[in-house]
């Protein structure tokens, strides 16, 4: 289990709080240099903190995500998902 306000790896984060489905798909993206937290390109052991942005950018376009809160457990439930992240643009 993970304490709550601890840091979080980016690819365990984005599974998380469901931006992306599986883990092995946020290693992959991690991996191809499309996730960036706060500007700069994250690495895959790059950690997530509360205020962090991530911009996630894909082929028609890119998504920023601002980091509210680091989930206590593995997975959270979908309908939970507005409580750790807001989506910016």
């Amino acid at each position: 289990m993970i304490a709550d306000g601890e840091d979080l790896r980016i690819d365990k984060y984005l599974s998380s709080v469901n931006l992306v489905k599986r883990r092995t798909v946020a290693q992959d993206m991690v991996k191809s240099g499309v996730v960036f937290i706060n500007g700069q390109q994250a690495k895959a052991s790059k950690d997530v903190k509360v205020g962090d942005t991530i911009e996630i950018r894909y082929l028609k376009g890119s998504k920023i995500y601002k980091v509210l809160k680091i989930p206590a457990t593995k997975t959270i439930p979908k309908s939970a998902k507005d409580e750790y992240v807001e989506e910016i643009s």
